[in-house]
């Protein structure tokens, strides 16, 4: 009773105090709540972050420790992903490791008299302990005081039921997980919830709520004490990247959560600490002086070398690579590797403007082809007269006179080959680090130590590289857990190689690329393809300049490596390989589908789907689905995970083309399991060609 009074005296109070400073210019924000999501409490409500938003949020209290991701998918839909300690009331006392995943959808936006409306679904996928469905409404009071109301199934759906108005909800079959629990949705008993959040200050919002989820198991085994339906909380952000909570939670208990939020449309670092750029040398005109419009200079055979070794040092100062050049008196063709800027049209704005200081006047066309691994990818033709003219305007003036073309689909004789280029042996020494997430012994594992890194290119498109990797310090090595898989082990024996390469050749491997015709490219690599497996890989795709859609075809033939990660092979081999169907649905979304064959020698399709913002910041997930039953894959049932691309340029403000890539999996199984050879077509290719160029342009002048 106690307790209730306290509830009640709290809710009284926010209320008050909310309508009292309803004049006040501070806005309520969305907070996130015990779940990661924008919520109350333990209660959603029908809140959004702004679009493209990441969360990270670390709770904990006597019943759960919940670490939850998050992204703002669109301006409507959110998606999560969970990772909880549970303690052992639904596993016969042992701690459940649990990996859930959320998604809600804003059907409604709040408008007048009208609150905004969501629908969402926790714990949709996987062993569904913290299973429940909603519908909530959330309405603005004042602008610092928020109401909202729902009705919760499943969790939040067993304390004060008014019904079942659907039907029966299964009992919960916790077995191996990863499966969507379809059955449960929207059946069993709806319970109401309610509550109210108020943005005190700028920092500081104050949250209470009547929770409709029970914790029937948790309080059953003495866990924790529910003595009370109303949960009081309180948010204070230190800064826009980071917040605090603390609860009263259930009348009995104390939690504390510590939330991170990244915006990938905001770097860290401001831009622009890149050197700038050389200017727009504008032509003299014809009638000022005739003498510099002749093109009697083209019988001379030592303008075009002259011409080719001063834009190539002029080039190399600004981290690009001329490797070859065709001139004529009206025209000239540049084949240039960009080697530091992320946005492609930025290196080619700046090739534009050496151009224009390197070459005679009456060269009026430029076409600037980009290479990618030897092949040329894609050109863009710009008047010269448009550069001088538009210098001072907005890249999208630029971009209307801009055509773009396949470089495999014209000509391509009177280009020469710039001296030196060809071979080029560059090596690097790195740190380097290694995380191992999810294993219930040790949710949080590592290894931090230094990478060899070396590449020869005897010419273009043929590459000979590869890795070597020493450890300095880590645990990685010290997991006792031996894998549980009832099939062969392709890649659930990942601890055993993590424990025996010390050091470890991560690959060593000899490729080429090559374009057989106009909108193809291919590409043959064979050597240790990656840490797990050598062999020959082997890969085509189909991709005009123009297109959103690309299709690809990869056929490999590998043998497993042995776990010390040098020459030997252990007694298995596979022929595997998948059909690939890539798209650009516009607006940052890029879909793909691979059906084929997967190590294993099961077969099947992974559909990917991914957000990417223009800066190159991408953020996707992918299932991939197989004829291997449930009952073999394991726990999870199918294979799937969140990818995340980070461009280091984001993280320090100067100008690189390097990513981060990680890739979160609930559960390392052997179903699904697919080769992991770098350099693939389409992830080498896109960025250079008009679509993703288009997206970028506004970095042309810079």
């Amino acid at each position: 009773m106690r307790g209730q009074r306290i509830a009640g005296i709290g809710v009284t109070t926010v209320a008050a105090l909310g309508a009292w400073v309803a004049y006040a210019e501070t806005q309520l924000k969305p907070t996130a709540g015990t779940f990661g999501l924008p919520g109350l409490i333990d209660m959603p409500t029908a809140e959004s972050n702004p679009e493209g938003l990441i969360t990270a949020s670390v709770f904990r209290f006597p019943g759960a420790l919940r670490i939850t991701a998050t992204f703002q998918v669109t301006d409507r839909l959110t998606g999560a992903f969970r990772y909880s300690r549970v303690p052992g009331v639904f596993t016969n006392g042992t701690a459940l490791y649990d990996r859930s995943f959320d998604v809600q959808y804003r059907l409604l936006d709040e408008k007048g008299w009208r609150p905004a409306v969501a629908i969402g679904l926790r714990d949709f996928i996987g062993t569904g302990v913290y299973s429940g469905e909603y519908i909530v409404a959330s309405k603005t009071i004042t602008p610092r005081l928020r109401a909202t109301a729902g009705l919760g199934w499943g969790r939040l759906g067993s304390h004060g039921d008014i019904g079942s108005p659907f039907g029966s909800r299964p009992a919960l079959n916790i077995g191996e997980g990863g499966k969507a629990n379809t059955d449960q949705f929207f059946r069993g008993p709806v319970a109401p919830f309610v509550g109210l959040a108020w943005q005190a200050t700028d920092k500081l919002a104050l949250k209470a709520e009547y929770s409709s989820d029970a914790y029937p198991r948790e309080t059953a085994a003495g866990t924790f004490s529910r003595d009370s339906s109303v949960n009081l909380g309180f948010e204070y952000r230190f800064n826009k990247w980071a917040s605090a909570t603390g609860y009263y939670l259930y009348g009995s208990e104390v939690g504390l959560q510590f939330n991170l939020v990244v915006d990938p449309r905001q770097a860290p670092a401001p831009s622009g600490l890149e050197t700038a750029p050389l200017p727009v040398r504008p032509r003299p005109s014809p009638a000022a002086d005739p003498e510099a419009w002749a093109t009697d200079w083209t019988s001379d055979p030592e303008v075009q070398p002259g011409v080719q070794t001063a834009l190539a040092k002029a080039l190399a100062k600004d981290g690009q690579i001329l490797e070859s050049m065709a001139l004529s008196a009206t025209r000239v063709e540049v084949r240039v590797r960009n080697q530091r800027y992320l946005a492609q049209p930025q290196a080619v704005g700046r090739v534009a403007r050496a151009l224009t200081r390197a070459v005679p006047p009456s060269v009026e066309t430029f076409v600037i082809t980009t290479m990618a691994e030897g092949m040329p990818t894609a050109s863009v033709t710009l008047a010269r007269s448009d550069i001088e003219r538009l210098e001072s305007e907005g890249s999208v003036e630029i971009l209307r006179t801009a055509s773009f073309s396949d470089p495999a689909a014209g000509p391509d004789s009177g280009l020469v080959p710039t001296p030196g280029v060809y071979p080029r042996f560059v090596w690097s020494l790195s740190p380097y680090g290694e995380a191992s997430v999810f294993d219930p012994d040790d949710p949080l594992r590592a290894d931090f130590g230094v990478q060899l890194a070396g590449r020869y290119e005897f010419a273009p498109g043929l590459i000979l590289s590869g890795s070597l990797r020493k450890k300095i310090v880590g645990n990685l090595d010290e997991s006792t857990r031996v894998s549980d898989s009832t099939v062969y082990h392709v890649r659930s024996d990942l601890v055993e190689y993590q424990r025996e390469g010390d050091p470890s050749l991560q690959d060593l491997t000899l490729a080429w690329y090559a374009r057989p015709a106009p909108n193809l490219y291919s590409r043959v690599t064979l050597g240790l393809l990656e840490r797990m497996y050598g062999g020959v890989s082997g890969e085509l795709l189909w991709k005009p300049v123009d297109s959103r859609l690309a299709l690809g075809a990869e056929l490999n033939y590998v043998k497993q490596r042995d776990f010390d990660t040098l020459f030997t092979f252990r007694d298995y081999d596979v022929a595997t390989g998948h059909v690939s169907a890539y798209y650009d649905f516009g607006k940052g979304f890029l879909g793909q589908v691979d059906v084929g064959r997967y190590l294993l020698g099961d077969w099947g399709a992974t559909v990917t789907l991914d957000r990417e913002f223009a800066n190159g910041w991408k953020v996707g997930a992918y299932a991939t689905f197989t004829d291997l039953s449930q009952a073999d894959f394991g726990e999870g049932s199918f294979d799937k995970g969140v990818r995340l691309t980070i461009p280091v340029s984001w993280t320090t403000g100067k100008p690189s083309t390097n990513k981060v890539t990680t890739v979160i999996k609930p559960l390392n199984r052997d179903g699904g399991a697919r080769l992991d050879v770098d350099g693939r077509l389409y992830d080498t290719i896109r960025s250079t060609h008009q679509g993703e160029m288009q997206i970028q342009w506004g970095r042309f002048w810079r």
